[in-house]
């Protein structure tokens, strides 16, 4: 993992000093928003020669998991509106990543599935990940991990 992928420690200036946090370490968003940073700047410099984001790969998961899945349900999945679902499906499209198909159970619905050069873009990121997955894993005993998932998903199902 290179340096510029990880925050520092300590939060500092621009002058190079520390600053002063105050309050800030006390709360349970400050340190989930620091995770949250340095999780996604690793996996966005991990994933930055296949040109793929993380909702963009959630989404190609998803499509494999559920072929034939709809735009709608992936938008709900992923608590992303409509609008912003269709213009990325358009963008994996345009990339011969997927497709779109009608269904022949409601005219009105387009089911996705994955194409051939899809699939071998998604296993190139589902190894890429597994890597990145365990830069972060590796910091944890496998108990520690398992409570602090369940805490996470405490979190966001409450959300």
């Amino acid at each position: 993992m290179n340096d510029t992928t990880v925050l520092p420690t300590e939060p500092t200036s621009a002058t190079g000093r520390s600053l002063d946090l105050g309050s800030l370490p006390e709360l349970l968003g400050f340190h989930l928003r620091l995770a949250n940073v340095a999780v996604y700047r690793d996996f966005t410099a991990s994933l930055s020669d296949l040109d793929l984001t993380q909702k963009q790969c959630a989404t190609l998961q998803l499509i494999e998991a559920n072929s034939g899945v709809s735009q709608v349900d992936l938008a709900n999945t992923l608590g992303t509106d409509r609008a912003t679902m269709m213009a990325m499906i358009d963008r994996l499209e345009q990339r011969e990543l997927l497709i779109r198909r009608r269904s022949v159970e409601d005219r009105r619905r387009q089911e996705l599935y994955l194409t051939d050069i899809g699939r071998a873009l998604l296993a190139k990121a589902k190894a890429v990940i597994a890597e990145h997955e365990a830069r972060f894993v590796s910091r944890f005993k496998p108990a520690e991990l398992k409570v602090l998932i369940e805490a996470l998903r405490r979190i966001h199902r409450q959300a």
